[in-house]
């Protein structure tokens, strides 16, 4: 007999967990599909900016049993040694996705929230309704979330657009142990990459880098890349040359596309990297995630309380909700990328930085948004 649920959610990372406790919250019936135990570590940047504060307060979760790490100023630098800093207007908070993600899950038990270990293997909608086929179960749903993450094997059975073209992105990350500022995010060009630096909980510091893939491919392994060419930003190197490893191996994952996606697809609210990935060097993907998460939530509320007619009008707003708030950032994370790219690009805008230092606050606002409320 398939299990019956209002909404489903496939996938538990940030934006799926978020989803979930905010529609638990709301009264709705809500079951959670992820295919991994808690916790886990994930190939992440590990900062958040201060904008997702207020909505935290209203799902009712508190930051500081995390004892994240509190950051005020951002550092960025070139490939050529130039640097510039300054205040982030909101300011964030270092916390790794092991701790945050166990965190909201272990919220969700609190709550009785069915979250259910699973891998899914088919999705089909139907008469106005989801049948969502797993490796041992089969569950149905008028409406679905998808949450599982930057690609699937779910995007491959959707025949979505995005995952049919090649990206030549490769993404690295581990915790040290080093010496590093706590009030501190930096962001370090290198040739064909970006490297975001920062503290975590427990006085980790978490190195994140985005790497092409193809230049990654000339060398023996990771610490012949390191060596070869990360090392060629003196900032990155001081740091990397003094840090030790608290991971056996770094965790990588290849093949990440920052094409658009549809925050749509097959009659599926999709929210976090699901429906659009930002370039790590904007560093405001997790907190992009978790608004994602509170726009689909309270429209399907909305939806299911009458107060959005149809399916369709339920899928246009969401559409319309998620452009407005993230395609400007996505489209500014793209151009940054593509700027930052091109040595001599990049030398004319770090003199422009330096000599111009607001302009680096322009960026910074437009790549984050607003404190997140509830209305």
């Amino acid at each position: 007999m398939q299990a019956e649920t209002e909404i489903l959610i496939i996938g538990g990372g940030l934006a799926g967990l978020t989803a979930a406790l905010h529609l638990n919250k709301l009264g709705l019936n809500v079951t959670l599909i992820e295919k991994d135990t808690y916790p886990h570590h994930k190939v992440c940047g590990e900062y958040i900016s201060n904008e997702v504060l207020p909505y935290f307060e209203w799902l009712g979760l508190t930051i500081e049993n995390m004892k994240p790490t509190l950051i005020s100023d951002l550092l960025f630098t070139s490939i050529l040694g130039k640097s510039i800093q300054t205040k982030l207007p909101l300011g964030g908070f270092g916390i790794s996705r092991y701790t945050i993600d166990h965190y909201l899950y272990t919220e969700l038990i609190e709550r009785n929230v069915k979250v259910i270990h699973d891998s899914v293997v088919q999705v089909n909608f139907a008469n106005n309704q989801f049948t969502v086929e797993t490796a041992t179960d089969s569950y149905v749903a008028p409406y679905v979330i998808g949450a599982y993450g930057k690609r699937s094997k779910i995007d491959v059975k959707l025949n979505r657009n995005f995952i049919n073209k090649q990206s030549p992105y490769l993404a690295v990350k581990a915790h040290y142990k080093a010496d590093f500022p706590n009030n501190l995010v930096s962001l370090h060009n290198f040739e064909g990459g970006y490297c975001g630096v920062s503290k975590v909980e427990n006085d980790q510091l978490n190195i994140c880098y985005l790497a092409s893939y193809e230049r990654f491919k000339k060398h023996k392994n990771l610490l012949s890349f390191q060596e070869n060419v990360l090392y060629k930003n003196s900032y990155l190197k001081a740091i990397l040359e003094n840090a030790t490893s608290l991971f056996d191996t770094p965790l990588t994952i290849s093949q990440i596309s920052f094409e658009a996606k549809e925050p749509v697809y097959n009659h599926i609210l999709m929210i976090g990297d699901t429906a659009g990935l930002i370039h790590p060097l904007c560093g405001n993907g997790m907190a992009m995630a978790i608004h994602s998460a509170k726009i689909v939530s309270e429209l399907l509320h909305q939806r299911i309380e009458g107060q959005i007619s149809s399916r369709v009008a339920l899928e246009e707003s969401y559409t319309l909700h998620w452009n407005r708030e993230f395609k400007s950032r996505l489209k500014m994370g793209r151009v940054l990328s593509s700027l930052l790219s091109n040595n001599k690009f990049e030398s004319l805008a770090m003199n422009a930085l330096i000599k111009m230092p607001f302009l680096l606050h322009k960026i910074i606002k437009r790549t984050h948004g607003k404190p997140i409320t509830i209305s």
